[in-house]
Order: C-alpha cells, then structure tokens, then sequence
C-alpha cells in the first residue's frame, strides 16, 4: 500500500494547534495517508490515537504507515460524520483533540481508476468508499435537469449550470454517460469560449460538485461539526482544514455558534435560551499555506485551518 502516498497540508500548523498532550486521546478523522496521525501518534506515549476513514485503500495503507505506534492507534472504517458511533465502538467518552482535514487525498485524485479527475479518462465513480452505493455515474445518467442544476450552482459554484445541466440531459437521451473525459467534452461545448480561455480548468467546478453530491459531503461536515464539540475535554481542541468556501463557511459558523451560545433574538432584554458558549474561537481568522509550503504542493492553495478550544 506503500504507493498511496498523500502530502499533508498545513501540517506544523494543525499538528501545532492541537496542543498534543503524551497522554491524550486524539481522533483523525480523515486519515488518509496517515500524514498527520503519524506526528500525533509520535507524540503520544500512554496516549491514544483513532484513525478513521472511509476509503478502505487509505485505510489499509495507513495502517502500514502507523505500524511503528501500533500499540497506542485504534483504527476505524467508517465516514467521521459517524465520529460518535466510531468512539462509542471503543469505549471512548471524551477526547482531547480532534482533527478533519476535509480535501480529497492526492492518490484519490491521481488514481485514475477513481474518477475524481478531470484530466484522466477513467469510469464515472467518485466514491471516497467504494462500498457505497451511489456513485457519478448514477447522478450524471438518473438525475433531472433541476437537481444538476442546484447541484453545479450550490457545490460548484458554477454560474454556467444551466447549460452544463441541459447539455448532460440532451447528451444522455442518446445514449449512458460513462467516463469522466466524456463528461468534460460535455462540459465544454456548454460553456462559451471566454469561459473556455480561463486559467481554471473548465471541468473543476463541475466535477467538484458531483463529488461532493456522490459523498454527500457537506451533510456529513454539519453532523460532524455538530458531534465534534461535545466529544471534547475542556481544553481539547477541534481543528479543522477545508478547501472550500462552502465547507469553511460551514466549520466557520458552527464554531461561531458554539462560541456564542446564546441563540436569543437581539431584541430580547435578557437571555432565555440558557445557552452557554462552549468553545473559545482560537482562529479569528484562518491559517493559511505560506509561499513555501505553495511552492511545494500548489494544492494547499485554498487550504483554510481553523480552530477552537472547548470551555
């Protein structure tokens, strides 16, 4: 499993905010390559490790990497929206920090057989579990117009989505979608040549937002968000990577709302909710990748890091 091999963004900086104690207990949530999980487990000694992913292929490659600390690593293959269920399953109650770094892994996206990409012809898939059932294929071929099209505008951004939409509809009363280059040609001859003369590849937006669709990604980020919190210890720390600005809003308002507590209207005189603030916001602003870091791997360009620790 040697040849999954994934470049961990913002690594000093998130292994750094998560004030690793030698004798905590610190969840991973998207272990991938195990970047991250193996400078956790380096620094625990009487502590404990859980790795959890949802790629059977990154799962067991990290299971290679970690083997040198496999006394102090539990790992667990499940989606880290299921964080609760995953600690429950190892009697685990509360935690001393906890990691997600939301990007598709670099081998996902490079392995052609995936789908994930753009610029290799591959079989519609974009599964991050190969287990599930729903994939690309079915939502370029099954879905309607209406429901391409709110996907592309609300996961991609994509301001041709009606376009992108109607073509992939009149392209598959012919005959099934089935491979990723085939989808690309697709996207192009819907999108007007200034669109085409873009640095940005004219498939990214698109391609981003039928991932996301097929993993159902940015439901599981709220139910994480949502579950992360109370899991921790007071000091524990939730630090979380995204590379996108649907996912950071989403991480940004919930550690927002957690920080505030109170949900009363502003016009209330007095608080009525008994809500209390349960975290302190230790990111006013995101971390971000430094120059070197970009020259290295251009893919931590739109990588966001933010913090906070509970109360």
């Amino acid at each position: 499993m040697s040849e999954f091999h994934h470049v961990s963004v913002l690594l000093e900086e998130s292994i750094a905010a998560l004030k690793i104690k030698p004798d905590g207990i610190y969840v991973d949530g998207t272990l991938g390559g195990a970047g991250h999980s193996s400078r956790i487990a380096a620094q625990l000694t009487t502590g404990r490790l859980v790795g959890i992913d949802r790629d059977p292929v990154a799962l067991a490659a990290a299971e290679e990497r970690l083997a040198p600390w496999k006394d102090r690593v539990s790992l667990v293959h499940s989606n880290f929206c299921q964080l609760d269920s995953a600690l429950d399953s190892l009697g685990i109650g509360k935690v001393d920090g906890i990691l997600l770094d939301l990007g598709v892994s670099s081998p996902q996206l490079d392995d052609g057989e995936r789908g994930f990409s753009y610029m290799v012809d591959a079989p519609l898939d974009m599964r991050m579990n190969s287990e599930d059932v729903r994939d690309a294929h079915q939502i370029v071929n099954t879905w309607s117009y209406e429901e391409l099209k709110r996907i592309l505008y609300d996961y991609g951004e994509e301001r041709y989505a009606p376009q992108i939409a109607a073509a992939i509809c009149r392209r598959r009363e012919d005959r099934p979608i089935e491979t990723t280059l085939e989808l690309v040609d697709i996207i192009r001859s819907a999108m007007p040549a200034s669109a085409l003369r873009e640095k940005q590849h004219p498939a990214k937006r698109s391609f981003q937002a039928i991932r996301i669709a097929v993993n159902d990604e940015l439901d599981s980020v709220s139910k994480v968000m949502e579950a992360a919190i109370p899991r921790l210890n007071p000091g524990g720390r939730l630090a979380v990577i995204t590379f996108h600005s649907l996912e950071d809003r989403i991480v940004k308002n919930a550690m927002n709302a957690a920080a505030k507590g109170c949900t009363c209207p502003p016009s209330f005189p007095v608080c009525v909710c008994g809500k209390k603030p349960q975290v302190v916001c230790i990111t006013r602003k995101p971390i971000v990748s430094g120059e070197e870091e970009l020259e290295r791997n251009p893919r931590a360009r739109s990588a966001k890091l933010r913090v906070c620790e509970k109360l």
